[in-house]
């Protein structure tokens, strides 16, 4: 995803930690992703700009899809491990969708996943996409909307998920005070038709638990245990025992429900 530490954004692709996530995520979420792509019609020979790359399984995944005739470009600030989606049809370029000069199209496909949450000129980016799509396009956007559902333990049922739900409520604290939209993903079917896009539809998709959950959660932690710290959500034997807990096993740990919604250019 779109990332810039000195803009405020917490979980940067700097961090070893950072790999896990990414993998995490793929796991989580590259199924409902493929299945609206799929849905949406993607075929050879198509033009697909993949906004704030991230890991490579979507990129990849595009590639696949696009085949030897068709253009994938990835982009992102950080593009260290988006490179592992390196293939003849994909060009990998730095880019930041809320600063830089679109990039030339037009395309038949424009994606983000987990991006325009974390974006603090969201409305410029949202038309820069917009703008970089043929007539009939499409536009998916993925967001979470962590204030639909603010635990990661939904069953608080002992002190193992009170102390989870506890460090999860200071991370979204952190993510709120570098200007993260808590409440975004819900906003997208809305913004979609606001910016003159048609047949605009939109569900969502919400993990409950399993292991994939538990790898994006310890990852996540370990990526901001010392802003918890050093902003009082937490102190460090609380994240010792919580990492202890999700080693354990046992823990319902639930995602942000993760808002899909797509629209056509006219």
């Amino acid at each position: 995803m779109t990332e810039r530490a000195e803009d405020g954004y917490l979980l940067t692709n700097e961090q070893s930690e950072a790999g896990e996530r990414f993998d995490a995520l793929a796991t989580l979420f590259d199924p409902s992703t493929f299945r609206h792509l799929d849905d949406l019609g993607i075929a050879p020979g198509w033009r697909c700009w993949e906004v704030g790359a991230g890991g490579p399984s979507v990129v990849r995944g595009l590639a696949e899809r696009v085949g030897s005739t068709g253009y994938v470009l990835a982009t992102d600030i950080d593009t260290s491990w988006t490179a592992a989606a390196a293939a003849p049809q994909v060009e990998i370029r730095r880019h930041d969708v809320a600063a830089d000069e679109p990039p030339h199209g037009p395309f038949d496909l424009v994606h983000a996943r987990l991006v325009l949450v974390h974006v603090a000129d969201r409305e410029r980016a949202l038309r820069m996409m917009t703008s970089a799509l043929r007539p009939g396009g499409w536009l998916l956007l993925e967001d979470a909307d962590p204030a639909l559902q603010p635990l990661i333990c939904p069953d608080e049922s002992g002190p193992e998920q009170r102390l989870a739900n506890k460090l999860r409520h200071g991370f979204r604290k952190l993510l709120a005070e570098r200007g993260a939209d808590l409440a975004y993903g819900r906003r997208l079917p809305r913004l979609l038709r606001e910016a003159g896009l048609t047949d605009v539809q939109a569900d969502a998709y919400f993990p409950l638990s399993g292991s994939a959950c538990a790898a994006l959660e310890r990852a996540t932690v370990q990526q901001v245990r010392d802003r918890l710290v050093a902003k009082g959500h937490a102190t460090r034997e609380e994240i010792d025992i919580h990492l202890g807990n999700i080693a354990a096993g046992g823990l319902d740990l639930a995602t942000s429900p993760m808002i899909s919604a797509w629209g056509r250019k006219r």
